[in-house]
């Protein structure tokens, strides 16, 4: 199956990163690559991309798009691990670098991949296809209250506890194995006048997918370690499509602007607040009325941008 993914606010994202022709730019969810196209068409032959993916689908895909492109390195790894990668690849700062958060629209139409609850599939979930981690591991070996608490704290579903309950109840009849199984579970755990709200699983395969692929814990560093690697003026863009990435990332670049703690009566810092720059935008970038119209999956899509200044 070809990798396709729309990219979701193309024109915002571009023109956020300020690109300069001859700069050093990371995209950290390479993807079906995108915004990565648009990156490199505004870039010389002096400038260069690093395309970094944990998906092999997406890397062989993104490598058959950008094959007339020659300043182009591609990186089987996690966006979690950039400042690594970056050391491995020599590179010490870069000029910008941009994350699309989440599960992309390839991933969610190929049934294989069992990250849709939509059809059936095997329970999966894992962007990097390497690892050990399944959801059907999750939902197999998971205690009750370690299911209650995720889908709780991942999925924001007030019914955890019922889905959680029932799903230990399903186990020990059957193995779950598929989404079609887990998809009936999550049914029949919810109160039929209160599956108003899209689909009834949507909020615990969310869940899934973010334990199985760790997606929130090492988010804050992950920005941390990114604004750290810009260049003076340089600026990380960072997509996200959910409350809890949204809010990990607001964070992280509040806490990297650096704003004095203390008390205002005393005549000098002793926090150790180090400001590394700002906020471009107090307020996140949200897709258009009519992109939303046309990708529905930009509905819920936040664009926060940070510009790095040195203190001087």
């Amino acid at each position: 199956m070809e990798f396709r993914h729309k990219p979701v606010m193309l024109k915002e994202c571009i023109e956020e990163l300020n690109i300069k022709p001859n700069g050093i730019y990371v995209d950290g969810t390479l993807g079906g690559a995108g915004h990565s196209e648009e990156i490199l068409k505004k870039l010389n032959t002096d400038g260069l991309l690093v395309g970094i993916d944990r998906d092999e689908d997406a890397l062989k895909s993104a490598k058959q798009k950008l094959s007339k492109y020659e300043n182009v390195r591609y990186v089987h790894g996690n966006h979690d691990d950039i400042k690594n990668i970056l050391d491995e690849a020599g590179i010490d700062k870069v000029n910008g670098i941009l994350l699309d958060l989440g599960v992309s629209s390839y991933q969610l139409d190929e049934r294989n991949r069992g990250f849709s609850y939509m059809g059936n599939a095997k329970l999966d979930m894992r962007m990097d296809q390497s690892q050990d981690l399944t959801a059907e591991i999750v939902v197999n070996e998971y205690s009750e209250e370690e299911l209650t608490n995720l889908i709780f704290e991942y999925g924001e579903e007030r019914f955890a506890k019922n889905i959680a309950k029932n799903i230990c109840k399903k186990r020990k009849e059957k193995k779950i194995t598929t989404t079609e199984e887990l998809v009936e579970i999550i049914r029949a755990s919810i109160p039929l006048s209160k599956q108003n709200d899209g689909h009834p699983a949507k909020r615990t395969f969310q869940a899934i997918r973010i334990e199985v692929n760790n997606e929130i814990e090492p988010l804050k560093n992950t920005i941390k370690n990114s604004i750290k690697a810009l260049a003076e003026n340089g600026r990380l863009a960072v997509i996200t499509f959910h409350s809890l990435e949204d809010r990990a990332v607001k964070e992280a670049m509040i806490e990297m602007e650096g704003k004095c703690t203390c008390p205002k009566d005393l005549p000098y810092c002793v926090c150790g607040a180090i400001s590394y720059g700002k906020m471009v935008n107090k307020k996140p970038i949200i897709a258009t009325k009519e992109e939303q119209e046309e990708n529905s999956r930009s509905k819920s899509a936040k664009l926060r941008v940070f510009e790095r200044r040195e203190k001087k």
